[in-house]
């Protein structure tokens, strides 16, 4: 396997964003028959169409899933899917085989941001999300190793530990209803509970684990059924206007064009290669992922619970068992982070990150009670390119300033929670015309002009990916610093001018003093948001 020395530059709008063409080996998509190899390359005609009223581009989760809910619920006929590469070969293709529900991880930081309501109907949303997934894999009975099993959080650093406690008992405080769900557990008998070396605490919900891949291939034989014509190996390169200016679609490719009377980018870490002006919300990052066997004759220790682990120097890993007794196990970011060239805006999954590509030699053993003489080695690694957001929120709905196209991408390594029933509420933004407010996705899901810009505008060190997060400061800094440079227009806004007469204000005395188009949008957003949450 190479290795990756972090050599691959992504331009935004240009191929150096689309995904490379020969991605490494993985284990999810190795261990398939031959009629499954061959719908992975599938193209439903020798030559693509002259029309088709929706074109998706991607043929991972987020484009498979939006596409089903099109033809199941909306009875399009009409659906073409192109795909770079070959079906489900990008990050849904090699995860870690989790759909786990974020009930208390990352929903403190959305309270704080949006509100106590915003947060929670995100981590509703994921539960419903899992519930839906189980439903369908049960009444089509869907051959992809699908369990429904608690997830263990582990913590063994004392300090992280206090502090998950302390988000676990402020989340409770809120009366969620979910969280009756979560057990949490301190003391002596965590490590027994948990079965992790040096754990201090662990918390446990319900969540599932499947293989993924699998899962796409029924859809896409589905599909394929339905009619919908999928191209693969035949990336979309540019999306234009159509000259007759009927608002359709020219869509180009390698294989020559096609039209389209809509366009749904969801094409996650790549979708900046059409879109670019999301270049800075929407970042490809790598990450790393392998699977670890015993020896043949040797009986592992049985574990029946999938896992996020944290060490005590707090690198962490993600864990599902299999049924084959092998494990597949991922993360170690804290390890390669420092290398950021080696995993940040990098698209290519043909090599391993180097930094971490051995991290995992002997992880059961020194990790897990019971492990130590099992010879578990790896016996499968390799990477993935995820789409991870400005803010850590998916991008999803209308793309603003550009009627008939749509989004659905920046999942943050944490589409298998999301993206089923999020693609069922964008198929219906599509089909029917319904507004994001119509739709039942959290309020911090919906794309705008606003989160554009608040990326564009903004530093990659008040981002989330690589930052502090504090991108709010950043924008109320801008705010304040506008109101008091701007004191005239700031009054004139104050006395009951209209929301026009305001921007003109603004945005007049704002070019005599050099504050950039882009800039004004973000403040003007800001302030009209902070307007809005105190009505």
């Amino acid at each position: 396997m190479a290795i990756s020395n972090g050599n691959t530059s992504r331009t935004a709008g240009t191929p150096k964003c689309m995904p490379v063409p020969n991605p490494a080996p993985c284990f999810w998509q190795q261990q398939q028959p031959q009629d499954v190899t061959d719908l992975r390359d599938h193209r439903s005609s020798e030559k693509l169409l002259d029309y088709s009223d929706i074109v998706i581009i991607g043929a991972g989760f987020a484009g498979l899933s939006t596409a089903h809910h099109l033809v199941r619920d909306a009875g399009a006929t009409s659906i073409c899917i192109l795909e770079a590469r070959g079906i489900c070969s990008g990050a849904t293709g090699r995860n870690g085989g989790h759909c786990r529900p974020d009930l208390y991880g990352h929903i403190p930081t959305y309270i704080d941001r949006a509100g106590i309501r915003a947060g929670a109907e995100i981590a509703e949303f994921e539960i419903a999300n899992l519930r839906a997934i189980k439903k369908i894999i049960d009444e089509e009975k869907i051959d992809c190793d699908f369990t429904l099993t608690r997830s263990i959080d582990v913590w063994c650093n004392e300090d992280s530990a206090k502090k998950a406690e302390a988000v676990y008992q402020s989340m409770v405080s809120h009366n969620f209803e979910y969280m009756d769900d979560v057990v949490f557990y301190t003391g002596d008998k965590v490590e027994g509970i948990c079965g992790v070396k040096g754990a201090v605490a662990c918390a446990s919900f319900t969540a599932g684990t499947m293989w993924p891949f699998k899962f796409l291939m029924h859809l896409t034989r589905q599909l394929i059924a339905a009619g919908v014509n999928i191209q693969a190996h035949t990336p979309a390169t540019s999306v234009a206007p159509d000259p007759s200016g009927d608002g359709s679609f020219v869509i180009e490719t390698p294989r020559g064009k096609m039209r389209a009377g809509k366009v749904i980018h969801a094409n996650n870490a790549y979708v900046s290669a059409l879109l670019p002006e999301y270049s800075k919300n929407i970042i490809p990052c790598k990450g790393i992922c392998c699977r670890i066997t015993v020896p043949e004759g040797t009986t592992a220790p049985l574990l029946n619970n999938s896992y996020i682990n944290r060490t005590k120097d707090n690198t962490l890993s993600y864990f599902i068992p299999r049924h084959d007794g092998s494990i597949i196990v991922g993360g170690a970011s804290s390890v390669f982070r420092p290398f950021k060239e080696q995993w940040y805006d990098n698209v290519d999954d043909s090599v391993l990150i180097d930094s971490a590509k051995d991290y995992y030699e002997n992880y059961m053993q020194q990790t897990y009670r019971g492990w130590e003489e099992t010879g578990a080695k790896v016996s499968n690694i390799w990477t993935g390119v995820m789409g991870y957001s400005y803010d850590s929120n998916p991008h999803i709905g209308k793309v603003p300033s550009k009627d008939g196209q749509f989004i659905a991408a920046g999942f943050n390594g944490h589409g298998m929670p999301v993206i089923w029933l999020a693609a069922k509420e964008l198929a219906r933004m599509v089909s029917q015309g319904t507004q994001f407010e119509e739709t039942k996705l959290p309020r911090l899901f919906q794309t705008s002009q606003f989160r554009i810009d608040r990326a564009q505008s903004g530093k990659e060190e008040d981002g989330d990916i690589i930052g502090t997060g504090n991108f709010l400061d950043a924008v109320l800094h801008l705010v304040f610093r506008t109101i008091t440079i701007l004191p005239a227009s700031y009054s004139r806004c104050q006395i009951g001018a209209t929301r026009r007469s305001r921007n003109s204000y603004l945005y007049h005395d704002a070019q005599k003093l050099g504050i950039s188009d882009c800039h004004m949008r973000v403040i003007w957003g800001a302030m009209v948001d902070c307007t809005d949450h105190a009505v």
